[in-house]
């Protein structure tokens, strides 16, 4: 089941990645890229993992496998994907630049990593109001993520090499 999910969750990535650029509107600029910076890729692997989450909850109860605490284990893997993503890439991205095949390892990498994860933490007890924390946070996320999409810090995160610029709107002349 992990490396279905890893194959599912990897795949859905690519679609998920050109969403904003094929139907560009406020609600999808929370959700899915609006430009090329490593940031915005990150909302793309947080939203993938969620929206995920939903056909791997259906094949669980098809295959009548536990699934405790479901909405809070997806969540966790989609906020522990960042960092674990950001680890491996930053260190390959500063020393040797921009190389799609290492991206897209290390993608998938990051993917199977959390979906390792994931499935020990779905066999643990139930937690008590799981699914309650797990919308919250959920919310608090893309609540970040939308200030950060219309509001980005000026740091090397959050720059668009492509467009030479950061966030949705704010185009530079030189970095």
């Amino acid at each position: 089941m992990i490396l279905i999910n890893t194959i599912g969750t990897f795949l859905l990535c690519f679609l998920t990645h050109f969403l904003y650029t094929w139907f560009p509107n406020p609600i999808f600029s929370i959700f899915f890229p609006v430009n090329e910076s490593i940031w915005e890729h990150m909302k793309m692997l947080y939203t993938t993992i969620l929206m995920y989450g939903i056909l791997e909850y259906f094949l669980l109860k098809k295959f009548n496998i536990i699934h405790h605490n479901f909405l809070l284990t997806t969540f966790g893997k989609a906020l522990i994907s960042i960092p674990i993503y950001l680890i491996m890439f930053l260190p390959f991205y500063y020393n040797f630049g921009e190389n799609m095949l290492v991206t897209f390892l290390i993608l998938f990498i990051t993917i199977l990593v959390v979906n390792y994860l994931g499935a020990k933490i779905l066999n643990l007890n139930p937690i008590n109001y799981q699914k309650i924390m797990a919308g919250i946070f959920i919310i608090i996320v893309y609540i970040l993520m939308g200030i950060l999409t219309y509001k980005p810090p000026k740091t090397d995160l959050f720059f668009d090499t492509k467009e030479e610029k950061y966030g949705i709107n704010d185009y530079l002349i030189k970095k």
